[in-house]
């Protein structure tokens, strides 16, 4: 979905640069006095020409990128993307049916901490992360106003931590690796008696 965002960025840019034209050159004043006329020097129409090529061609690198990489969006003109934003992929009750799993997958690394497999935690470390990240953001999201600074602030300890460990796997850190192991069980510990 990032992919997605970034290629549709990238084109409108492109595409909205592609539009714009360089300004147009002064027509000469219609004064007696020639010193007074500017001159347009004689290599200044071949360069406008260059730069208007360049961005013609890099509009349609643009276009054929995002046709390749994007699904195509039923839309009311031609050469228009759709950057809406997006929603959660999975509904607030889909996420609650397999936030505990996916928490229980993101503490499954302990194994690899354990035996000291680092790339392997961190690995597992990443995948699982990735799917307790969205599942809690839904679950955050459906809470009342109220009740979403709290959590937000739990989810972001949460993910520090996570960020933490994978950085200490990767030094092979183990007293950090276990310090951040034992902040992301107590914050997981948190979350979920709030949310729950």
């Amino acid at each position: 979905m990032a992919l997605r965002l970034a290629v549709q960025a990238l084109s409108a840019t492109l595409l909205s640069r592609a539009e714009t034209t360089s300004p147009s050159p002064k027509p000469p004043s219609k004064s007696n006095n020639s010193k007074q006329q500017s001159q347009r020097p004689a290599g200044a129409a071949a360069a406008a020409t260059t730069t208007s090529g360049r961005r013609l061609a890099t509009a349609s690198v643009a276009a054929v990128l995002a046709s390749q990489l994007l699904p195509p969006v039923a839309s009311s003109g031609a050469g228009t993307f759709d950057l809406r934003l997006t929603l959660p992929e999975k509904s607030s009750e889909e996420a609650e049916a397999v936030v505990r799993t996916h928490a229980r997958n993101l503490l499954g690394v302990k194994r690899f901490i354990d035996a000291g497999a680092w790339r392997e935690l961190q690995a597992a470390l990443r995948a699982s992360a990735s799917n307790l990240k969205q599942d809690l953001y839904a679950i955050i999201q459906a809470k009342p106003t109220g009740q979403r600074p709290e959590l937000r602030r739990l989810y972001s300890d949460l993910f520090n931590s996570v960020t933490s460990l994978d950085y200490a796997a990767r030094d092979k850190d183990q007293v950090q690796v276990q310090e951040h192991y034992g902040n992301i069980v107590s914050a997981l510990d948190e979350i979920f008696a709030k949310i729950m």
